[in-house]
């Protein structure tokens, strides 16, 4: 997702809705459409949401006081047995600001899955940042089958314009983990880096489009599972609505 006025700062990684912020100058609602060579949620290379081209997309809606609402679906390469694929649905709203060069933002996000049983989850979050330096965590509201309630995802991302309109990228992941819950019997790491993601973006043009190459660092899942290192890729397109 990305807002006309606000700057989307990470995880990308994608994908599974970035900490953002930024200074809020106006009223806008923006959408977007992309589509990824894989789906890689927060660094679990060994097993992307999905292993083929994956279609994404979304919408945003700004208040010029700073408060915001948003969509982004994905779809997934796997589902319950004897279903059709996956899709992935996150609802999200949050208050963003600035003071000179620090910005702030707050929010929560509801993600709900087709297809796919006991996922359906809640993560609050924040970040902190300065310049083209920010800080973010997200904390699982409620237990999962893909983590537990407290499980909490860090993230520090940072990127700068380039010459010839590149723009350079990179984010870290990292995570504490909560031992038990519902879903999940024990976790082994209590902590782990994740992943890196260093990516690279340009303009196509002056069509709207934009094109971006990212190499993903693997880590470990909370099993200590060492996930392989993965080069994926995204074309995008954000329009104003």
């Amino acid at each position: 997702m990305k807002k006309k006025i606000l700057t989307l700062l990470t995880v990308a990684t994608a994908l599974n809705l970035p900490v953002i912020s930024a200074a809020v100058q106006a009223d806008t609602f923006t959408g977007n459409i992309n589509v990824a060579s894989k789906y890689i949620l927060r660094g679990i290379t060994n097993s992307p949401e999905d292993d083929n081209a994956a279609l994404q997309g979304g919408f945003d809606y700004s208040l010029d006081n700073g408060l915001y609402v948003g969509y982004w679906g994905s779809s997934l390469g796997y589902s319950d047995p004897g279903k059709s694929n996956g899709f992935e649905n996150d609802f999200y709203g949050g208050y963003n600001g600035s003071i000179g060069d620090f910005h702030y933002g707050v929010g929560v996000v509801q993600y709900a899955y087709v297809n796919i049983s006991n996922s359906n989850g809640i993560e609050g979050y924040g970040s902190v940042g300065y310049g083209p330096v920010t800080f973010g965590a997200k904390t699982l509201l409620k237990d999962v089958a893909w983590g537990n309630k407290g499980d909490t995802f860090w993230t520090l991302d940072y990127s700068t314009a380039l010459p010839k309109d590149f723009k350079f990228g990179t984010t870290i992941g990292y995570y504490t983990y909560k031992n038990s819950g519902t879903y999940i019997a024990s976790t082994p790491e209590k902590n782990a880096f994740r992943y890196a993601d260093i990516n690279l973006s340009h303009p196509i043009g002056k069509t709207g489009a934009n094109v971006s190459m990212h190499y993903i660092i693997g880590g470990k899942d909370r099993n200590g599972t060492k996930q392989k290192n993965a080069i994926f890729f995204n074309l995008g397109y954000n329009f104003d609505l």
